[in-house]
């Protein structure tokens, strides 16, 4: 039996893979989702003109504009900053892009990929839109506050998580085989 595919082409290699689907898919869904939720947060719950909203004993809504990165790092307030820095998430997004459909091996990998696209696209959405990015939820405990984030930076981090956990089950399966 012959192969029928049609043979691909060095650009179609650059920018789709076999996990390609799958990760533009949770990619897209979490952008989508991160900003149906700002949105809601904004404009339904009117959350900037309500304060902090306690949810729950350890979880309050509570909005705030982040004009810096990660920990209000780098903050500065300029429109010409969060272009940049939404340009800088265009850049990571492609560059992450590129290696799912290059390298990405299995599911895990194509998931995590897209949770981290699709977050740095959505807080990358925020700076254009409202120059800066919207953080609603506060964890707190026992005294102690965590920072404030959104759903685009939980998509994130679990993205991260991901890669992470990657990373290790090919470290024990490649050191299995070495034995």
């Amino acid at each position: 039996m012959t192969d029928q595919r049609r043979p691909s082409t060095p650009v179609s290699s650059w920018f789709w893979g076999p996990y390609a689907p799958l990760g533009l898919t949770v990619a897209v869904l979490t952008c989508l989702i991160d900003q149906a939720n700002k949105w809601w947060m904004i404009n339904v719950l009117d959350l900037p003109n309500r304060g902090e909203v306690p949810v729950l004993p350890f979880l309050n809504l509570k909005f705030t504009l982040n004009t810096g990165i990660s920990y209000s790092l780098l903050d500065m307030p300029t429109y010409e900053w969060q272009l940049t820095l939404a340009a800088i998430a265009v850049i990571a997004s492609l560059a992450l892009w590129t290696w799912l459909a290059q390298s990405a091996t299995n599911k895990v990998m194509a998931v995590s990929l897209g949770l981290i696209i699709g977050g740095a696209i959505g807080n990358g959405i925020d700076r254009v839109v409202l120059q800066g990015v919207a953080d609603f939820y506060r964890l707190h405990a026992f005294g102690y506050s965590w920072y404030i984030f959104n759903i685009a930076d939980v998509a994130i981090v679990a993205g991260v998580a991901g890669l992470l956990y990657d990373l290790y089950l090919t470290s024990r399966k490649d050191a299995a085989k070495s034995l």
